[in-house]
């Protein structure tokens, strides 16, 4: 018998390169995992829409969002359609130890210098849960590079990117990195330029470390079902 398809699930956007980076992602997903139905779907902006592609899928799929924190949308969004479709939900891809490796890779790639302070910039939440979980993220990162990260946001929490930019660099009399905590292009990855930042990284949809970690989501969703 099959496994349970892998549908992988993002919030959308206008920007058509950030439905590509997603589309991107299952690509990667399936070269490492040729066994599995991988699929992708998008809450706005996109098709396939997830009701659709959830009924395409069949019996017993495993919902992937590509979140990097909990919050609003994984609740509203994703937990009452996976209970009608009798579909299991994954936990978001953050805060974990994998997202190291694409951040740490993203800053290099930026060309920005060991001991640079970051600013780690996420989308932004109302739900106090999803800032607890990019605080955390930040926490990683701080231990991981032995530098202050900072958690902002780009909207519905504070501090936002700039300020933060700001703050730190003032705080540590040094040139601050930001590095993205956004999954693809868009509206809020536009904005991390007019940050402030001496160097702003690329988002994070399309390092392989993603790739892994959807599947790790995946597994261990299967796993809690037994």
């Amino acid at each position: 018998m099959s496994s349970p398809a892998l549908l992988a699930v993002a919030h959308g956007s206008r920007d058509p390169a950030a439905a590509e980076v997603v589309r991107g992602l299952a690509r990667q997903v399936r070269r490492l995992a040729p066994v599995l139905d991988v699929r992708v779907a998008f809450l706005d902006h996109a098709e396939p829409s997830l009701p659709a592609e959830l009924t395409a899928a069949g019996a017993n799929t495993v919902i992937v969002p590509l979140l990097l924190s909990s919050g609003y949308h994984l609740a509203a969004d994703f937990g009452g359609v996976a209970d009608v479709a009798g579909a299991r939900l994954a936990e978001p891809l953050g805060p974990d130890e994998l997202l190291l490796i694409a951040l740490t890779a993203r800053l290099a790639e930026a060309g920005v210098p060991d001991g640079t302070p970051v600013v780690l910039a996420a989308a932004g939440s109302s739900d106090p849960l999803a800032a607890a979980d990019v605080r955390q993220q930040a926490d990683l990162l701080a231990e991981r590079l032995g530098v202050p990260v900072v958690a902002a946001f780009a909207a519905a929490a504070e501090p936002s990117v700039p300020a933060a930019v700001a703050d730190l660099r003032e705080r540590t009399g040094k040139p601050v990195a930001v590095a993205s905590y956004l999954l693809a292009p868009g509206r809020f990855a536009d904005q991390l330029a007019h940050s402030g930042a001496d160097w702003v990284t690329a988002p994070l949809g399309g390092h392989p470390a993603l790739a892994g970690l959807v599947i790790e989501r995946y597994r261990r969703a299967m796993l809690a079902r037994g």
